[in-house]
């Protein structure tokens, strides 16, 4: 979870490994998705899926503040079979306005995060708000799959999981593709919208992110991610979360 005031800090285009929901509680964030400009405001949530590429700053010099819940692709998927039967499932609307069920959220954002509230409710909560997302808002998704040349791009992120403590050459994934360089790189940019190389260093600063969470320490996480300048990753950390990775809990 994230509860966060930005006021002059923006988000270069960028992508999640996990679901975004943000609640915009004050002031108003604008963002470009999907090929266009958008802005959010007060009681609005925006819903960010992985792998979309986005950027995020304030409208206005007051800025603007958010709760945002991060939320793992395999859970949502489980409810969603729990609800709909179906594992495949997408979000036809990115914005919504729905003021009684972005009341619920915030309130349980801010449960969450209380070490007094109940277990059980915290236990219970986010499986009844967000099936109730699902049922509302989602939809059934047929399957597809972008290639890119003999694989795909879970296929390329698995690869890259892999390896990331190591260097990658384009060369590499062109081999692994069955594809020549130049067919690798105008292939990628065109399904992500972003070169490998930038795709690769936001993988590397997501799977930071999460260590952090889990408990290891910088220096660990540095290396484990493919740093060997424990100041160039803290950073490149702090330029890109807005945040120093010695204040993630």
């Amino acid at each position: 979870m994230i509860d966060a005031h930005y006021q002059s800090f923006s988000f270069k285009r960028h992508y999640h490994l996990d679901y975004h929901l943000g609640l915009i509680t004050q002031g108003q964030q604008q963002y470009f998705f999907n090929g266009a400009k958008h802005v959010a405001g007060p009681g609005q949530m925006v819903i960010m899926p992985p792998d979309e590429i986005h950027d995020g700053q304030p409208k206005e010099s007051a800025g603007y503040r958010v709760k945002v819940f991060s939320i793992s692709p395999d859970w949502l998927t489980q409810q969603a079979e729990a609800v709909s039967g179906k594992d495949l499932f997408c979000f036809p609307q990115h914005k919504i306005a729905d003021h009684q069920f972005f009341q619920q959220l915030t309130q349980l954002h801010t449960q969450l995060d209380n070490p007094l509230a109940s277990q059980l409710a915290k236990d219970s909560l986010p499986i009844e708000y967000f099936s109730y997302l699902l049922t509302h808002y989602g939809k059934v998704q047929e399957h597809t799959v972008t290639k890119l040349g003999t694989k795909d791009l879970r296929q390329l992120r698995d690869y890259f999981m892999a390896h990331l403590d190591q260097k990658i050459s384009l060369n590499d994934l062109a081999t692994l593709c069955d594809l020549s360089p130049s067919q690798l790189l105008r292939q990628f940019k065109k399904t992500t919208g972003i070169t490998p190389y930038a795709w690769l260093a936001r993988l590397r600063l997501e799977h930071a992110m999460a260590l952090l969470r889990a408990g290891f320490n910088s220096t660990e996480v540095a290396y484990h991610v493919g740093f060997y300048d424990q100041a160039h990753f803290a950073n490149t950390f702090k330029q890109t979360f807005g945040i120093a990775p010695s204040h993630i809990k």
